[in-house]
């Protein structure tokens, strides 16, 4: 950042840390983030919590714990990784949080009771469908303030020129697609495969080996799924400054007339 390395520090190492510092720290305000909220603990934290989702799903109160156990973990990694550098407060978060959890605890129940007569396979989806309506939920109740009042946008030198909801609107969307997609392998391929294994001699000898077998291929899948749909959007994203709002749009043109494009970070 001061433009000087250190007597002896490769540039290998140099990008490791920037690496490490871009992964702990948030790109708008600057804090430390929390270990859990961090990219780098997705994997551990949703294998985990995807696979006991997956594992124990038959009963009312194991689905409803286990929704309120992966959005409340949602909720942090939303509030973690969001846009912009306005603060929330304590009570807009707390409402966030639980019209958000309640949100994803309802959609899961009430799909629950409509798969309750059909095959075991489509019941095994229910966790998949109530985590991709959650996070359409969750993510834009954690990150309401965004659409309130903005973003920052700037340009392709990182010079604010303002802020702006139509760039928020863009970020959230892309935020709620990458990761819906990243629980499509792990939510998707494993019920297929336990709903096979669970047939076999194997598991009926050995039933209390259903969860680690569960979050092992969960584990699995989201190794790959969480860069992969990580990658799926820049997390330096553009837009056309004439799809900004047109106050905005009015700013911008009076200061910089020939600027066409504007950048702003998404968040993860």
């Amino acid at each position: 950042r001061a433009g000087t390395v250190p007597p002896g520090l490769t540039e290998d190492q140099l990008w490791r840390a920037k690496y490490i510092y871009d992964s702990a720290f948030h790109p708008d305000t600057g804090e430390k983030m929390l270990l859990v909220g961090r990219m780098s603990a997705q994997v551990p934290m949703n294998m985990t919590i995807t696979g006991c989702m997956l594992t124990f799903y038959r009963t009312t109160p194991a689905v409803i714990f286990w929704q309120w156990v992966n959005q409340s973990f949602n909720a942090i990694v939303n509030y973690t990784n969001r846009s912009g550098d306005a603060p929330i407060t304590p009570s807009q978060l707390g409402t966030a949080y639980v019209s958000a959890t309640t949100g994803a605890v309802v959609t899961a129940l009430g799909l629950k009771s409509l798969t309750k007569h059909l095959p075991a396979i489509i019941g095994r989806y229910v966790p998949f469908a109530a985590v991709a309506a959650a996070n359409c939920i969750n993510i834009p109740l954690m990150r309401q303030r965004e659409l309130k009042l903005g973003i920052p946008v700037t340009d392709e030198n990182g010079n604010r020129l303002g802020e702006s909801t139509a760039a928020a609107q863009k970020a959230i969307f892309q935020v709620v697609v990458s990761r819906i997609g990243m629980a499509v392998p792990a939510m998707a391929i494993p019920p297929v495969i336990m709903n096979a294994l669970e047939k076999r001699a194997f598991l009926k000898r050995y039933p209390y080996l259903n969860a680690p077998l569960q979050v092992g291929l969960v584990g699995l899948c989201l190794v790959f799924a969480t860069p992969l749909c990580c990658a799926l959007f820049p997390q330096k994203s553009s837009m056309s400054v004439s799809r900004l709002e047109a106050e905005v749009q009015a700013r911008i043109r009076e200061k910089y007339p020939q600027l066409e494009t504007v950048y702003f970070n998404k968040g993860l």
